[in-house]
Parts: C-alpha cells; structure tokens; sequence
C-alpha cells in the first residue's frame, strides 16, 4: 500500500499592513474602507495628527503609513522625519498625501524621508498602486509632480552653507560606490526602473536590483526615493530646467 504524501500548501504572503493619518475622520474612513476591499492589504490603525501616527506606528509597525502632509500639532513632515530617524521603524515606508499637490511640498516629503507623494485627488487605484509601490520599497511620485522642478527644489534646499554640508556628507559616502553602483545611482534618479536600467545598461533586472540594494545599504538610504535625494544633493546629478 503506498504511504501518501503530504502536500505543502503554499501560504498566501502577509497583507501589506496599512496606517493611516488624517485630521478628516470621513477621509480616514473612505480610505479604510477602499483600503479594507483589497485582499492584499488591511489597516491597522488610525491616527488624527503626526504625534499619535508616530506613536501608532512604534506600536503597530505598519508596512505603509498614508500620511496628510498638514495636520493640527505635530505634522506630516515632522512625523515622517521622527518615522526615518527611528531605527526601530527602518521597514516604515511613508506615502504623503496632499491637497497641495505642488513641487515645494514635494521635496520637503521626500527629504523628511517620505518614499512616495500623491494627491487626495489621486483615482482609487492610484491610492491603492501607492501602498503597493512604497510596501515593495520603490519610489512612487505623484504624475503631477514635475521630475525637473522637484530636482531643481531638492537642489537648491537650505543656505549655500547648508547645501556645501550636505553635499560633502554624501560626496564622502559616495565614494564607497563602485563604478557601476554610481551609474545605477544616477539612472535611478533619472526616474527608471530596474528594467529600463537593465536594458540600458543591457544586463539583467536581477543584476541592477543587487546594485541599487548595495548603493542603498552604503548610503544609508531607506529607499529608492532617498537614493534620488542623495544624488542629487550630494551634486551627483544636476537638475535640468523644464
């Protein structure tokens, strides 16, 4: 009589854990619920201002924080800041949301350390693509966010002492890049995928996924979207005018 063998079932991935900060309960509840119909995907918790995401976030360790920009008390920018200095949330990433959908907001996201930014305004599905996007640690920019003028703010951020700082800081860390982490670097903040960076350089996708994480651990950055900030601070690239 032969002995059946068990089959393994394969495990279905764990939901992306969602949390959410918004001053509007309504707005807060129609995200939830849009949030909620997704299988891949579920909420775990809600907070009304920055002080009480941060405190959430610490206890909940969401995947995603969906994070209002403006706030009463403390914040969006300054809860992502706190969120991307906390080592304890190292695995956060943050997608800031805005009404004010314009280029000043969108530098002062991404240098607080926000890995994505979209408007209220965005379809459902480009909310629901936003979680997927930053869960998976790629950058996400809003279509409305102009590429050139978020270079040219990100670029021009702070004093001319404070822009000599930071640029040396990064120009250091830099250099433990290989020649070729460089030239990911730089065609990463160009806004490309790993695929058109594969064909670009005309290796494979799994070969630049390995390049960009190693780029990613030497300087410190959480995520795609850091690494565009680091290049273009550190005057690695240079913005171009629209």
């Amino acid at each position: 009589m032969e002995e059946t063998q068990p089959q393994l079932q394969e495990q279905a991935p764990a939901p992306i854990r969602v949390l959410l900060a918004d001053d509007q309960a309504l707005l807060r509840s129609a995200f939830k619920v849009l949030v909620d119909s997704e299988p891949d995907m579920r909420v775990v918790g809600e907070a009304s201002d920055g002080a009480q995401a941060l405190e959430l976030a610490r206890e909940f360790r969401p995947d995603v924080v969906l994070m209002d920009i403006r706030m009463p008390g403390t914040d969006g920018l300054a809860a992502t800041r706190l969120i991307s200095a906390d080592p304890e949330l190292a695995g956060v990433r943050v997608v800031m949301l805005t009404t004010f959908e314009v280029d000043e907001y969108v530098a002062a996201a991404l240098r607080a350390g926000a890995s994505g930014f979209l408007g209220k305004g965005a379809e459902p599905e480009e909310l629901l693509n936003a979680i997927r996007v930053a869960a998976a640690g790629d950058a996400l920019l809003s279509p409305a966010a102009t590429k050139g003028l978020i270079a040219t703010f990100l670029a021009q951020g702070g004093g001319d002492e404070t822009r000599t700082a930071t640029a040396a800081a990064h120009a250091q860390r830099l250099a433990a890049l290989t020649g070729r982490e460089r030239e990911v670097l730089v065609l990463v903040a160009a806004g490309l995928s790993n695929d058109e960076i594969a064909g670009r350089l005309e290796v494979s996708p799994l070969t630049v996924k390995t390049h960009v994480n190693r780029a990613m651990a030497k300087l410190g950055a959480r995520d795609r979207a850091q690494l565009v900030v680091i290049a273009y601070e550190s005057g690695l690239v240079r913005p171009r005018a629209e």
